[in-house]
């Protein structure tokens, strides 16, 4: 565990308040939707109380012992789609057992922390950037998809249960019964306001303003208590075997055992990546560096600690931590006072939280889910390589209609192999390349003299010696962020680079903005024909870098540092 600073408590106060009503409706949302495959009438107010448990709990404690310090953690959709279906697997096998269900969600939870500890003490974190950008699109793309189509029956006013296939096929036959034209304008509204409240202004989160508007306008149009979320428990939380809703005599231990390990394992290594992915970005904000292990420790207790207590299990969250950064949250303190902020809801406003409908609750969800999908991955399918196009689509249509473990398992497998082909392709091709050195007009690396010595101090040069693929941007990304600040022109030295996949494309875009965004100049020599046909298909060249900016040569280059004014 870090020392927890102490230099910024203003502002991670206000950073921590601010997360904590952005994670308020979230928590809330994320509960429901776990819960939501189960027909009991107290399943709403279980799945709320459990959002909100498991918020307050890894909120508090991942943030302690984690080493993001800015990080704010919570339920997560990836996190939330996987309970869901455990939660509605359990609850078809044990014919309809409250008890089996919360006990089977806590010992996945635990399970899940557990990994996660041991995943931070054998240092495994440093491993999720191995796992390649279309793996990654297709998986956030598909649970984007996943947590809408599951928002649609509630949204309607309906119940549902069952996979996405039955969800899909049963949707016809249930919109035929009726559907609650209050429920769905409700939650059409929630979502207009998320949209639309930004332009008013930014300052208040517009979630909040839609869940408490639509709430107040559902009491007085008196929506039917089946429709709302119910009376959730004040309180302190308790733990699993003090719970008034668990019976312990009853439930085959060994077979909730054996039903938990899986979906504990995979809740581990979907938050695992969840949370570091949510660290980089937290990273690059206020250009920090964390603790992968370590945060993966703090995750792992959090995650325990929420799940004895039958919370919902959860991981970095980047919305909450983005809000929290952009609202002055520094240091662990942040992430603490967001939990105690929802702790001190959950004590004193349970009663009011029954007013809530689901579709309400279903509209903030529809808009997380949109949010997850990656459209840029998308929308550039028909001009990246065709085998990292083909990874996407594989890992999203799998995590759609199977299942998410299998998804990235088989997106890995994929790419792994497909890499694999390429890199061959490489080692065959340059056994050839010999000859053609003839035809280079530059020396590797030792044709940098022609620079003028008045400005050779305002001017970096980042060469750059291999492929810039899924495996090594990490280090591309480390080598960039070492630019200096007093540079005024940054050249990028890519004769050696002759392969760059789509995550490479990605990091070399958001290392050049970021040079920019500095006021730096970037400029770019001796591009090979596939990165070079990469950069400009998806135009990066010259819609970011000018084409004017770009050289065959270093000489050509030098000649162009001649002509400027720095």
């Amino acid at each position: 565990m870090a020392l927890i600073q102490t230099n910024n408590i203003k502002g991670d106060i206000f950073g921590g308040i601010t997360a904590g009503i952005v994670a308020l409706p979230l928590a809330l949302a994320f509960g429901i939707q776990a819960f939501g495959g189960i027909d009991d009438p107290a399943a709403s107010s279980l799945g709320a109380s459990a959002g909100l448990i498991g918020a307050i709990m890894l909120g508090f404690f991942a943030s302690l012992f984690g080493g993001t310090h800015s990080q704010i953690s919570g339920p997560t959709g990836p996190m939330t789609v996987v309970t869901a279906s455990l939660i509605g697997g359990v609850w078809a096998s044990s014919n309809g057992s409250i008890s089996s269900v919360l006990v089977s969600m806590s010992l996945a939870g635990i399970f899940c922390g557990v990994f996660q500890i041991l995943f931070g003490l054998i240092k495994i974190g440093k491993y999720v950037r191995y796992i390649p950008y279309p793996v990654l699109s297709g998986f956030m793309s598909g649970i984007g998809i996943i947590i809408i189509l599951q928002q649609i029956y509630p949204l309607l006013g309906l119940k549902a249960s069952g996979s996405m296939i039955d969800l899909l096929t049963n949707l016809p036959s249930a919109v035929s019964q009726g559907i609650s034209v209050t429920a769905l304008l409700l939650g059409l509204g929630t979502v207009v306001i998320i949209q639309l409240f930004p332009f008013v202004t930014k300052k208040i989160p517009s979630t909040l303003v839609a869940l408490v508007v639509m709430t107040v306008i559902g009491v007085i149009c008196k929506t039917d208590e089946s429709l709302t979320i119910g009376l959730i428990p004040s309180g302190l939380p308790m733990p699993m075997f003090a719970k008034t809703e668990i019976s312990l005599a009853g439930i085959d231990w060994m077979s909730v055992i054996k039903a938990s390990v899986i979906p504990g394992l995979t809740l581990a290594g979907l938050g695992s990546i969840d949370t570091l992915l949510t660290s980089v970005v937290a990273d690059n904000i206020t250009k920090t560096k964390h603790n992968s292990n370590q945060e993966l420790i703090g995750q792992g207790i959090g995650n325990a600690a929420a799940s004895i207590f039958c919370g919902l299990p959860g991981a970095g969250a980047t919305m909450r931590t983005v809000v929290n950064v952009k609202s002055g949250g520094r240091t662990q303190i942040s992430g603490m006072v967001h939990a105690l902020l929802l702790l001190s809801i959950l004590l004193g406003l349970g009663s009011l939280v029954k007013y809530v409908p689901l579709s309400v609750l279903a509209g903030i969800l529809i808009t997380v889910g949109w949010g997850i999908i990656d459209f840029k991955g998308f929308k550039d399918l028909l001009k990246i390589p065709r085998a990292d196009a083909f990874v996407l689509i594989v890992v999203f249509l799998v995590t759609v209609f199977v299942d998410l473990l299998t998804a990235v398992g088989i997106g890995m497998v994929i790419a792994c192999v497909l890499f694999m082909k390429r890199a061959g392709d490489l080692v065959e091709g340059s056994y050839s390349s010999a000859e053609m050195t003839a035809f280079d007009k530059e020396s590797p690396w030792n044709d940098e003299g022609g620079i003028p010595e008045n400005i050779k101090h305002k001017i970096y040069i980042q060469r750059l010696n291999g492929p810039i693929f899924f495996g090594s941007i990490t280090r591309f990304q480390e080598v960039m962020h070492d630019v200096p600040n007093d540079v005024k022109i940054v050249i990028i030295r890519m004769r050696l680079v002759n392969f760059m996949d789509q995550s490479g494309l990605y990091a070399m875009e958001t290392a050049i903005k970021d040079l920019q965004q500095r006021g730096i100049t970037v400029l770019m020599t001796i591009i090979q024909p596939q990165p070079l046909y990469m950069l400009t298909s998806m135009k990066l060249i010259p819609e970011t870098v000018p084409e004017e900016h770009t050289f065959k040569t270093f000489e050509d280059c030098t000649e162009f540092l001649k002509s400027l004014d720095i």
